[in-house]
């Protein structure tokens, strides 16, 4: 076993290998951007070397600044993590040309699987059930209609070097075909720079089924069952489980022995995950479960699988990548209990979606296991991935589970960055959920029902309520005369003002504390609702609240002015574009609201803005 090793990545992940090596007596390098100095991982780690500016692609990836820094300090071998450089194969590559240790499978693997027209050949020829659709080499659009014809519409166009859910769209008809393959082709070929594409059916009844692998230089190649991933917003996993609802035994048995015949095909060694689309319209069957692609790293969902094997599949990694064998045979595994997993996100679900950066002023996560790369006192950038942590909890069943990890989501308390943290306990608490039989299309066709208001519920006011009539009783300031306890209980009209809004709600006396907790902090009361953070502040009664003008261009995020396409005193009509705002990796195009006259413009191309900002103000045209 090696006694130095380098961690090429960030956050979450970056601090999971930490906690492993040190649990295992080895010491860790971490390496860090400009936006990094401070982060968690930085601090946990033994060493920690400065590797380029914030973006991405002047820092963690790039391979060279992250070698330099594994010599510079003596490590012995270097973990990829997820993302980033972790499927690089040229990567890989090059830290075995330097001498140092690749944490992950051998290039030729990862090459092997890396592009998914190949990987689809290679599996087919191993025995592995592909999905029925075309991986030719024959790219012309005539081609691809004619075999997306004889696959039976719908049809899925997928980039063949594709990933996270970009250079996909599903088909309907013949007749949107060429539209949609053009439409893929670009963003294939911006992404990923190859617009080659593949044609899959599309399976109407979609599940997200994938098998644990792990293999070794010896031979060795063993499962560690599987997970059932089709919690899915935009291709982009959200709850994880294992294993998978109603996955009967002979079912499990033929998945897993695939799954094992796949990572044989290319002399596997280390972590990798095997992901299969299934035909779950009439349950899961074997004849009805498809290879997609494999993944030839740790996957982010990695912990289900660990709980409920109990296996460490970082110290696997780690022994494997120094020659030993795995430490356990597959007669040796099996299944205990039940583990699901959320993925935490700053991004606010009311807006869209929308990213959420800045410092993590309250943080509080509640669970058996959290997974986080930050804590309060930190903050999010707006430069790398938007998660905040992962909520993992193992109980002896799924219902068990399923409850224990509503609670916990309901009781994150994050603030001011906002959490997709009500959204997850909505898709917890719900029917189609709680029943095992969701789709990877369950988010989208529930969305009315899963995505929160924005508002505080009459409960969160109620708590609000108490909490200031408690304070009436310390203190009685000119807002709250008339309110002191001793007074006749009327049920006073309490007007609280939650940014820019204003919301009334008449106190209950015999009403018991709504129990949702709330706390004080300097610029208000926080309030906790079912996992959304508010802040509020006791409105006086001669004010009211102030509303933005209808013109004024505020910001929906903090974020980067990437483009600015007006000047002050410009005409601009209705829905013309007047700025872009860019924040962790999305952009937002913000646009006129009506036909009229640009006449303040406080935003500067280039420029760092904060939420809520008014960037710009334009004035209707005045009627002739």
């Amino acid at each position: 076993m090696f006694n130095k090793i380098l961690i090429a990545n960030r956050g979450e992940i970056a601090c999971r290998v930490i906690k492993t090596a040190r649990k295992m007596g080895i010491t860790t390098v971490a390496i860090h951007s400009d936006a990094d100095r401070h982060a968690l991982h930085v601090q946990m780690a033994d060493e920690a070397v400065h590797i380029g500016p914030s973006p991405a692609a002047e820092s963690y990836l790039v391979g060279e600044k992250i070698i330099a820094a594994a010599r510079k300090t003596g490590a012995e071998a270097i973990h990829p993590g997820y993302g980033f450089l972790s499927e690089n194969a040229d990567f890989a590559r090059a830290v075995i040309d330097a001498g140092l240790i690749w944490v992950g499978p051998k290039p030729a693997s990862i090459e092997a699987m890396g592009l998914k027209d190949a990987a689809k050949k290679l599996m087919r020829a191993a025995g592995v059930p592909v999905t029925p659709g075309y991986e030719g080499e024959d790219q012309s659009p005539a081609r691809l209609a004619d075999e997306a014809n004889k696959i039976g519409y719908p049809v899925l166009i997928k980039a063949v070097a594709g990933g996270g859910g970009k250079g996909m769209r599903k088909v309907d008809s013949e007749q949107d075909f060429v539209a949609a393959l053009e439409s893929c082709k670009r963003e294939a070929s911006s992404s990923f720079g190859n617009d080659e594409v593949l044609l899959e059916k599309w399976i109407t009844s979609p599940r997200h089924i994938e098998v644990q692998v792990f293999g070794d230089a010896h031979g060795n190649v063993v499962h560690l069952f599987e997970r059932d991933c089709s919690l899915q917003r935009r291709h982009q996993k959200v709850i994880e489980e294992a294993p998978a609802p109603g996955m009967d035994e002979a079912t499990r048995e033929e998945i897993c022995v695939a799954a094992v015949r796949a990572a044989k095909a290319v002399d596997y060694e280390g972590a990798g995950t095997i992901e299969f689309i299934a035909d779950a319209s009439e349950g899961l069957r074997a004849d009805r479960i498809f290879f997609m692609e494999m993944n030839t790293r740790l996957q982010v969902e990695h912990p289900v699988t660990e709980e409920i094997t109990g296996v460490d599949l970082v110290e696997w990694q780690l022994r494997v990548a120094s020659g030993e064998p795995i430490p356990l045979k597959q007669e040796d595994l099996s299944i205990n209990g039940w583990a699901i997993e959320a993925r935490l996100y700053a991004e606010d679900p009311a807006k869209g979606f929308l990213p959420s950066t800045g410092p993590l002023t309250r943080l509080e996560l509640l669970g058996d296991r959290i997974e986080t790369g930050v804590r309060q006192g930190g903050e999010v950038s707006p430069f790398y991935d938007p998660m905040i942590a992962k909520l993992v909890v193992h109980r002896s069943d799924r219902a068990a589970a399923v409850r224990s990890l509503s609670l916990d989501c309901s009781a994150v308390t994050c603030w001011p960055v906002r959490t997709n943290a009500e959204f997850l306990w909505r898709a917890l608490e719900h029917e189609t959920f709680r029943s095992g039989e969701m789709t990877t299309g369950f988010l989208e066709d529930a969305s009315d029902a899963l995505l929160p208001s924005g508002e505080p519920s009459d409960e969160a006011l109620q708590a609000l309520s108490d909490h200031f009539l408690d304070l009436a009783e310390k203190a009685v300031p000119p807002e709250l005369v008339g309110l002191r306890l001793n007074a006749p209980k009327a049920q006073p009209m309490m007007k609280f003002s939650i940014g820019n809004a204003t919301f009334e709600h008449r106190h209950q006396w015999e009403t018991p504390l709504a129990g949702r907790r709330v706390e004080d902090l300097d610029e208000g009361v926080l309030v906790n609702d079912l996992g959304t953070t508010f802040v509020a502040t006791l409105a006086r009664s001669e004010t009211t609240s102030v509303h933005a003008h209808d013109g004024d261009i505020i910001a929906p995020m903090p974020g980067k002015v990437i483009a600015l396409d007006v000047a002050e005193g410009d005409s601009v009509t209705a829905g013309q574009r007047l700025m872009v705002l860019e924040a962790m990796k999305m952009e937002h195009a913000l646009t006129a609201p009506f036909d009229g006259t640009v006449t303040q413009l406080s935003a500067s191309e280039g420029a760092q803005v904060q939420v809520e900002a008014v960037l710009a103000v334009v004035e209707h045209e005045a009627a002739s």
